[in-house]
């Protein structure tokens, strides 16, 4: 099976979801809260690290129950900056500092 490719958003989202996973295990364990979710810490790891950015469905849903955190809740405050940054206004290619010889 060939694998695309993540687009930027989609990383962008694996990042905000591993920090909000973070800020949700407080002072649990890493060990702990992998435990309870019935994944591997190293999983648990990764996504929290953003090195997995599109995990598996049933492997949020795990965590996000270990930490009581509502599903909607989740994708909502991941997904928020997505949409706010598509609502957004693109600049012209010539106003970016980075482009401007």
């Amino acid at each position: 099976m060939v694998r695309l490719p993540l687009t930027p958003a989609e990383v962008e989202r694996g990042e905000r979801l591993g920090a909000l996973l973070r800020r949700a295990r407080g002072r649990r364990s890493m060990l702990d809260v992998a435990l309870a979710s019935g994944i591997s810490p190293e999983t648990l790891r990764k996504i929290e690290s953003g090195r997995v950015a599109t995990p598996a469905f049933p492997t949020i849903a795990a965590i996000a129950d270990t930490l009581g955190l509502s599903l909607d809740a989740l994708w909502a405050e991941i997904s928020r900056t997505e949409r706010t940054a598509e609502d957004q206004p693109v600049p012209p290619v010539a106003l970016r500092p980075s482009l401007v010889s």
